[in-house]
């Protein structure tokens, strides 16, 4: 089956065919490095991780980008009320956000290029505008000419008249609706030199630089949040391919991590960063990752501690199966995935129906290693490798080599529950209801629930007895 994915340009899910056969390019908005990342921030980036490992999996050389945002009105703000430089502002939470990515197993991308590294880019792509009659200089400032842009709002199906930038007024627009390419220097705020004065560069402008610099006129697929629609991606189209670019052939967006329904936002003060949220609820970097990738990309996630105690716990079951493979049969090499696997993700990344077919498998791997079929049980876990390692979460790679402190006493407890609730499955098949209703009494006792599935019994600790 062909890759599909939901494209935000066309509004349809299409096959993904690369520019260039067994190559795929692709570029990620990334940071603008103004405080502490929280998991919104690190969702988009799970999200698009696992395109990249599904993409490097099925075998294409992958050029990933991720630019970062280090100049910007928020940075220079907070660097200010804070009395520190701007640039030292700036690589703190660079470096913050790399910490998140490595805590959470983010892959590092193939280049990681930072606004201010790129203002010649930059230039060189307003002086094409202009020339082309898609921009124009006033009192320093260099700004797009929305109304030359016949296709303006076709991403984000605006129309001209539903059009408001967002951004701080400038001095000599044509059109309030224009957007700005280059700020004319301010008393006090760093300033590189351009053809129309010191200035540093708009938002907008920099992806678009930095994209064509590194992956060419045209590339495959450009991603980010679903926030990014409007202004910001809308406006990297309308320079890009005014000034000559195809640009992005596709173009894919996450949807948020939502907090008692509003999006997770550093505005809103709803904010949790990775290691309050780690330290807080008591759960390791693999279990977060597992939470964060857990729903389809496209989809709100809803954060709560308690549904991600509750994915921390399904992880750590995954997890207990193949710690007990290892320790019956010795080593379990990565094998391959199943059809119903690579089905799910081949259909825009269909996570949630690719967990189904993961728990699944270590429904089959426990009976396996019920009956004592010992080299059933490894090919599954072999097979149970290879799907989680293309969500980032194999227990057994080097990212997350230290077992769970209670690793070990799930798996014997797994054990013992089983035997429990095949006692039940065997009383309700003789329509012994006596017996089946003490056993579900005595799990409920000691803190365990029971959830009857079309593939049997499924069991987890309840919130109290955690």
């Amino acid at each position: 089956m062909t890759l599909r994915l939901f494209d935000t340009e066309t509004r349809t899910l299409r096959d993904f065919t690369p520019l260039v056969p067994g190559h795929a390019s692709v570029y990620l908005c990334g940071a603008t490095v103004q405080g502490e990342p929280h998991i919104g921030h690190l969702r988009s980036n799970i999200a698009f991780d696992v395109l990249r490992r599904w993409l490097s999996a099925n075998g294409f050389d992958v050029a990933f980008i991720r630019n970062v945002t280090d100049i910007d009105d928020k940075i220079l703000h907070k660097a200010a009320e804070a009395g520190r430089p701007w640039w030292e502002w700036a690589a703190t939470y660079e470096r913050a956000f790399d910490r998140a990515y490595h805590t959470l197993g983010v892959l590092p991308p193939s280049a990681e290029p930072r606004a201010t590294g790129h203002i010649t880019q930059m230039v060189r792509m307003m002086q094409r505008l202009i020339e082309r009659g898609h921009a124009y200089a006033s009192d320093g400032n260099v700004y797009f000419d929305v109304v030359s842009f016949p296709d303006y709002g076709k991403l984000s199906g605006l129309k001209l008249d539903e059009v408001q930038q967002g951004e701080s007024a400038g001095t000599g627009k044509k059109d309030a609706r224009d957007f700005t390419l280059w700020k004319a220097a301010k008393p006090g705020e760093p300033s590189w030199p351009s053809p129309w004065g010191p200035g540093r560069p708009g938002w907008h402008l920099e992806c678009s630089a930095m994209a064509e610099y590194y992956l060419g006129p045209e590339f495959d697929i450009h991603c980010g949040g679903k926030d990014l629609v409007f202004p910001h991606h809308e406006n990297e189209i309308a320079q890009s391919r005014a000034a000559g670019d195809r640009f992005a052939r596709y173009w894919l967006h996450n949807h948020w991590v939502t907090l008692s329904g509003a999006k997770m936002a550093k505005s809103l003060g709803n904010t949790l960063s990775v290691p309050n949220v780690l330290e807080r609820v008591g759960v390791r970097p693999v279990e977060l990752r597992y939470y964060l990738g857990s729903a389809q990309y496209r989809s709100v996630l809803e954060y709560s501690d308690q549904a991600l105690s509750e994915a921390a716990l399904g992880y750590q079951r995954i997890e207990a199966v193949i710690r007990r493979v290892v320790e019956r049969t010795g080593e379990v090499p990565i094998g391959t995935w199943t059809q119903n696997f690579a089905d799910a993700l081949n259909e825009d990344l269909g996570v949630p129906r690719a967990l189904a077919e993961i728990h699944h498998l270590v429904h089959e791997g426990n009976k396996a290693l019920e009956s004592g079929d010992l080299e059933g049980a490894r090919t599954l876990a072999g097979q149970l490798r290879a799907m989680l390692s293309v969500l980032g979460v194999d227990p057994l790679d080097a990212q997350w080599d230290a077992p769970a402190d209670n690793s070990a006493a799930l798996a014997a407890l797994d054990v013992l529950i089983g035997a429990e609730l095949e006692r039940r499955q065997t009383a309700r098949a003789t329509k012994d209801w006596a017996t089946a209703d003490a056993v579900r009494d005595r799990l409920k006792a000691a803190g365990v629930e029971i959830t009857d599935t079309a593939e049997g019994p499924e069991w987890a600790l309840s919130k109290e007895s955690r």
